[in-house]
């Protein structure tokens, strides 16, 4: 897996748009990109429109570009991410799973919250959150959490689990709705009788 880390340096911008999702690292690489092709359009294709000392300025520039990030990027390689927890975080999630348990949502939350701002790819601490959200009728942020979990490398060993959640989050979404309309229902038939009655 390190040698494959490893080859992300061989394009400029590609460790941190690929391995962090970073934006600063794609507009490195699309600039990347527009200078290599500029050199072959200029060496192969437009020949007897540019000048030799243009094509060799652009060939200059793609190699300073390729070099100068290259060496950026192995000074400050992006290390792995890793869901391995330390004895605070896991402290932390042992704390919030036993808030939950308790059902005192707001303590379970913000521990959840201070661990994954310690352990940002901790599915098992994400997943709680989403159910924790659930639990609380808090159902948008829910939805939200899990199906963002769902999309990440870190959900892939919690994706029965997260679908489960899902499922139930979907059921009381439903059922939620289902009973504020029943809940309206005789209003609305009262009203009804009223008017029918004056």
């Amino acid at each position: 897996m390190a040698f494959l880390r490893s080859l992300t340096l061989i394009w400029p911008g590609l460790p941190w748009v690929w391995l962090r999702g970073s934006r600063a690292g794609l507009v490195l690489a699309c600039a990347f990109a527009i200078c290599l092709d500029l050199a072959v359009a200029t060496t192969w294709i437009w020949t007897e429109f540019v000048d030799l000392r243009v094509t060799l300025g652009v060939w200059t520039a793609v190699a300073a570009i390729w070099l100068i990030a290259t060496v950026s990027a192995v000074s400050a390689f992006p290390p792995p991410l890793t869901n391995c927890r330390d004895a605070a975080t896991d402290r932390l999630f042992t704390e919030a799973r036993d808030a939950y348990l308790a059902r005192d949502w707001l303590a379970a939350e913000t521990k959840l919250q201070t661990l994954l701002t310690l352990a940002p790819t901790d599915g098992e601490a994400q997943l709680l959150l989403g159910t924790l959200l659930r639990r609380a009728g808090r159902f948008e942020e829910a939805k939200k959490a899990l199906e963002m979990l769902a999309r990440s490398d870190t959900g892939l060993p919690w994706a029965h689990a997260i679908q489960r959640e899902l499922q139930c989050l979907a059921r009381d979404t439903h059922e939620q709705t289902d009973g504020s309309s029943a809940a309206t229902l005789p209003l609305n038939a009262a009203t009804k009788d009223h008017r029918a009655a004056a």
